[in-house]
Parts: C-alpha cells; sequence; structure tokens
C-alpha cells in the first residue's frame, strides 16, 4: 500500500473509534504483524492515521515515547494509541489483544518443542537456525547503533567499550545501561545547564530500580522478567543479552541451545519478538511460568504508558531526557554485538554451521530478506546438512 502525502494525511479529520473496534485491530495485528517492531510501527501509521481513528501528530508522539522508553516498542506504542482512545481500559484491552496471539502460538510451540526435543529431526532443524539467529542478533546491534548512534563518536565509544566488557565478562551487566545513560546526561545537558526547577531529571527514571524475585520459582522468574521489561533499550532484539545473562548464566534455568532457539521462536512468530519470554518461561516451569514470564516482561511497558508517558511526552525534547535516551541505547547496542559474539561460540561450530552465518547475514544485510522467511530457510538447510 502507498503511504498518503503528510499534505493529505494532516487533512483526515478525526473520527470516533469505538474500544472493540480498536481492540479487534490489534487482535488481527498480533496475529498476523510479522517483521519486527518498526515494521509493526510502520502497519499502525498505515493503518490507523487514513481511517482517522488517530492524527499524525498522535502517532510520532507514541512513536516518541516508545523509543525514549525501555521494553518492546511496538507494545508500547499499541498500548499508548488505546490510552489516548479509551484511557487506562483502552491500553489494557488493546495491550492483550495484541500479544495474546503470540502468546497462545509460543506455547503451542513450546509444548511441541519440549515433547519432541531429542528427536533428530528437531535436532537437524535447529542446527541451521542457530546460525541464522547469530546474523540477525548481528544485524540488529549494527542497525541499532547506526540509527540511535549515527556519526557521534562519543557515543560509538560507549558502544565498544560494553561490547568488550560483555564479550569479556561473558555477562550482560543491566547497571552499565543506567551509568551510560548518565553520562549521556552530562555530554548533552551539563550540570551548568540545569535549571533549577525539578524537571531536569524526567520521572522515568523512577523505573531503574532493582526489582528482585526472592524464594519460589515462579515468583524469581516474574522478578526477572519485569527487570528485563524495564532495562531493555533499543526494543526487539535488544533484550537479548539481558536474558542470555539471566536464564543461561545466573540461574541455568536454559542452556546455550535453548535460548537460540527461544531467541528463532521469538523472531518467527507474529507480534512482539519479546514474546521470547514465553517459550523461556514455558521451558523453565510449563504454562504458568509461560503465563508469568509474559506478563512480567509487558508489565513495565503498561505501567509506564499509564504513569509516564505524558512526561516524556512534555519533556520529550529535553536535553537530559535525549541525552540519557542516547547514551542508554548506545550501550543497548554495544551489549547486543557482545551478545552476538558469545552466542555464535556455541552455535557456529563447523564449516557448514558458519557458511549459514555468513549467508544469512548476507542477505539480511544487502537484500533485507524478513527475518521469519531467513528462520525457516535456515531450518531446511539445518535438516539438510545435520548429520547427528
Amino acid at each position: 500500500m502507498l503511504e498518503k502525502p503528510a499534505d493529505i494525511i494532516a487533512t483526515i479529520p478525526l473520527k470516533p473509534v469505538g474500544l472493540w473496534e480498536l481492540v479487534s485491530y490489534f487482535l488481527r495485528l498480533g496475529a498476523f504483524g510479522f517483521g519486527g517492531p518498526i515494521a509493526l510501527a510502520g502497519y499502525m501509521q498505515r493503518d490507523l492515521i487514513p481511517r482517522g481513528w488517530i492524527t499524525e501528530e498522535e502517532y510520532l508522539q507514541g512513536l516518541a515515547f516508545a523509543q525514549m522508553m525501555p521494553g518492546p516498542l511496538a507494545a508500547q506504542l499499541a498500548m499508548w494509541i488505546g490510552f489516548i482512545r479509551h484511557g487506562a481500559v483502552g491500553a489494557s484491552l488493546v495491550g492483550i489483544a495484541f500479544i495474546l496471539p503470540a502468546f497462545l502460538i509460543v506455547v503451542a510451540i513450546s509444548f511441541f518443542y519440549v515433547a519432541y526435543q531429542g528427536l533428530a529431526v528437531v535436532q537437524a532443524l535447529f542446527y541451521g537456525i542457530g546460525p541464522v539467529v547469530i546474523a540477525i542478533v548481528a544485524h540488529s546491534a549494527a542497525r541499532l547503533a547506526k540509527g540511535t548512534v549515527g556519526a557521534e563518536r562519543r557515543m560509538w565509544l560507549i558502544f565498544g567499550i560494553v561490547a568488550l566488557i560483555t564479550m569479556a565478562s561473558r555477562t550482560e551487566i543491566a547497571l552499565l545501561f543506567v551509568i551510560s545513560g548518565l553520562i549521556g546526561i552530562l555530554l548533552y545537558s551539563p550540570p551548568a545547564s540545569w535549571k533549577r526547577r525539578g524537571d531536569l531529571i524526567p520521572a522515568v527514571l523512577v523505573a531503574f530500580t532493582g526489582l528482585s524475585a526472592t524464594a519460589p520459582l515462579l515468583w524469581k522468574l516474574g522478578g526477572f522478567f519485569v527487570k528485563a521489561g524495564a532495562f531493555t533499550f533499543g526494543s526487539g532484539l535488544a533484550i537479548v543479552p539481558f536474558l542470555h545473562q539471566g536464564v543461561v548464566l545466573n540461574y541455568h534455568w536454559l542452556t546455550e541451545r535453548q535460548f537460540l532457539d527461544a531467541v528463532a521462536v521469538g523472531v518467527i512468530t507474529p507480534g512482539p519478538v519479546v514474546i521470547t519470554a514465553t517459550f523461556v518461561g514455558y521451558l523453565v516451569a510449563g504454562l504458568w511460568g509461560a503465563f508469568i514470564a509474559a506478563a512480567g516482561v509487558f508489565l513495565p511497558v503498561y505501567l509506564f504508558v499509564l504513569f509516564i508517558g505524558r512526561y516524556i511526552i512534555r519533556y520529550r525534547e529535553h536535553p537530559a531526557l535525549k541525552g540519557f535516551v542516547k547514551g542508554a541505547t548506545a550501550a543497548a547496542s554495544g551489549a547486543i554485538a557482545g551478545a552476538a559474539v558469545i552466542l555464535g561460540q556455541g552455535s557456529i561450530i563447523d564449516v557448514p554451521t558458519a557458511a549459514i552465518g555468513i549467508v544469512s547475514l548476507l542477505l539480511i544485510w544487502r537484500w533485507r530478506l524478513p527475518e521469519p522467511v531467513l528462520i525457516l530457510g535456515g531450518a531446511v538447510v539445518g535438516f539438510l546438512l545435520f548429520k547427528g
């Protein structure tokens, strides 16, 4: 569908949209929306503005908010649209409708994965999928860095330092995001320019507190994924290094192989990529684990929309806020790059898997081949090449 010119879009009158009409749209988008967060945000712009359900200005405000906040961009934007049209009820129902189809699909995949993981055919499929996932993660890091860091050498320095720390320590340190954000504030809003008013550091920083869970497995699982949702800058695959650190290295809930499979499932299913959390939760604690993990990773997003969104919109041009986002996103890009190297050591194990990874990277970089198509192709090649 061709995009409408901006001057035509600006003249489209705002029309009232019913709650269930809006929920129905996001249910369909969650069920059939492939392509990752940027593509999903593009679908919303393409579909909702010409209908008059939202204005161009409202869409751009919501997109700016989603880009500045941690958590999945597409889900955040969807909840924002539900919120500005139907308040907290709209944000709640739109969020559930948008996430539900992918949740159900991933639960079904998880069931069969657990039941048949030992079969040679399943091992063969994921033999080819693993290198493709590495290529997708590496490309995601480069694309995120290019779009947010750009030509700013100071941000590239943060990117490089965080990438090296991640590779050297084989861990992803969430505190580095906050430190990098604070460095960004000092670089783009030095103390000499601070106002005496209390609006310098936005209320969003309150979200970055150490949320921890103890005792029962489900409680610990939920606490971990709440932190994942609250600290994941950059959206989409930016959550990969944080999840790898927690579920593989800290808690030992999943093996390296299972984690790569989880990332692949998140990419090939429609809706937000962070639905990977559902797969992880199912492998850790069954159906209840899937529900708790999914609820945990999306909870911060929901709370940001309800309680912080209006302030982010108000202060989105403030140098301190922009500096924090720049620093944190540069750190997230570096962490993804470091995670790609770490994960690649367990997935690229011979000449065929190295070839699959290189070809996949070329296909996604040069010809923009959709990620689900790449993964399905990798599965076919893995099935043909796997020797057990």
